[in-house]
């Protein structure tokens, strides 16, 4: 059992002071042994951290708690992993409001090239059925690994379309790993764990109850590239889902369906405001998502042309980058004044190097 681990969730079970609030601690302090290993006085200079905090911080003692926490996730055959941690989801850890840990159970590779979630309504009609088994079957060319819920309807349905093609899937629970929810599914879930697995960012033995579900969301939404929904009521989970995607700045695809049908209300309005792009087929994921499906991993690195420092600085970006990246952003990210950003750009694009997107975003060319 890990030193730091036991210290990691330990800090989780302080109560005030927050997920930001951990990772701000961890930042300044080094780790979270050293949060609880620091002097009053030099916890007292962080941003945010004012005496009662500080007061709390150097009385707590929850480290028996935190050990038995451990003990049972190892009973379970569950994996404790904290963000400092280079398994722990990479897009996860990128949203503003990601868990500090999850916990993991099954063999899967939290961060793969590709990843998609399916959500949607738990009254799948057979269309909606019938479509989701259709993208998971074009998706499995594209060595992909698709999140969902594990709920009834089109959640399941993903999850069982990906066991009989042999395709890595996460399941992302609202309680604890050893409380699957629902229960007729655990064969499923337990199946998964051989390519995917199940995950949750709740400790072993918490509840599924109600109000953790739309928590769950954010982590389906966050660890994926993109959100597919392909049947929604006009509220509902799925749109949930969608909506924290949205906001995450991950695309998110709709299917449209017959206009009055109670389940395609959710998509269609998706479509109509905006909010997501119609999907037909697995091409416009390849499209939107500038994924390049010719590219072969062994093939020898691009030699670049002569770039300027700032031209290197936006093409590095967008290199690193797992979907195309709006001007706006990439000039917040690079620093660099949106005029400067749109010449350097238009550079990059003459020299076959970037691509122009829709919604004023840019890719890898």
């Amino acid at each position: 059992m890990s030193e730091e681990l036991v210290f990691q969730i330990a800090l989780e079970l302080i109560p005030g002071v927050g997920s930001k609030g951990i990772k701000q601690l961890i930042s300044y302090c080094g780790s979270a042994a050293d949060v609880f290993k620091s002097p009053k006085s030099k916890l007292l200079k962080i941003p945010g951290v004012g005496d009662k905090m500080a007061n709390m911080l150097k009385s707590a003692s929850p480290f028996k708690e935190a050990e038995a926490i451990l003990h049972s996730a190892d009973k379970i055959g569950t994996e404790a992993l904290h963000y400092t941690n280079p398994l722990f989801p990479t897009r996860l850890k990128q949203v503003a409001d990601s868990p500090n840990i999850i916990y993991k159970k099954g063999s899967g590779d939290l961060n793969p090239k590709r990843t998609v979630a399916i959500v949607g309504t738990r009254k799948a009609t057979e269309y909606g059925k019938t479509i989701t088994d259709k993208i998971v079957s074009d998706l499995s060319a594209l060595d992909i690994t698709i999140v969902s819920g594990l709920a009834y309807g089109i959640d399941i349905q993903s999850h069982k379309s990906c066991l009989k093609k042999k395709i890595p899937t996460f399941a992302v629970l609202a309680g604890g790993l050893d409380r699957i929810y629902p229960s007729i599914h655990k064969k499923y879930a337990e199946e998964m764990q051989g390519l995917g697995g199940i995950i949750s960012e709740s400790i072993p033995g918490t509840k599924p109850d109600p109000h953790l579900f739309p928590a769950r969301n954010r982590i389906i939404a966050g660890m994926t590239d993109a959100t597919i929904v392909v049947e929604a009521a006009e509220k509902g989970g799925a749109l949930i889902t969608a909506n924290i995607a949205d906001s995450y700045g991950r695309l998110v695809f709709a299917v449209p369906g017959d206009v009055g049908h109670t389940y395609s209300e959710g998509t269609n309005k998706l479509i109509a405001t905006q909010r997501a792009l119609i999907y037909t087929g697995v091409e416009d994921l390849v499209y939107h998502l500038n994924w390049d499906l010719t590219a072969d991993e062994n093939e020898d690195e691009k030699i670049l042309p002569e770039l300027n420092e700032s031209e290197f600085v936006i093409y590095t970006l967008l290199s690193e980058s797992r979907s195309p990246i709006e001007i706006d952003l990439i000039s917040i990210k690079t620093q660099i004044s949106i005029n400067q950003v749109a010449s350097h750009l238009l550079s990059l694009e003459f020299k076959n190097l970037v691509k122009s997107m829709p919604g004023k975003k840019f890719g890898i060319a």
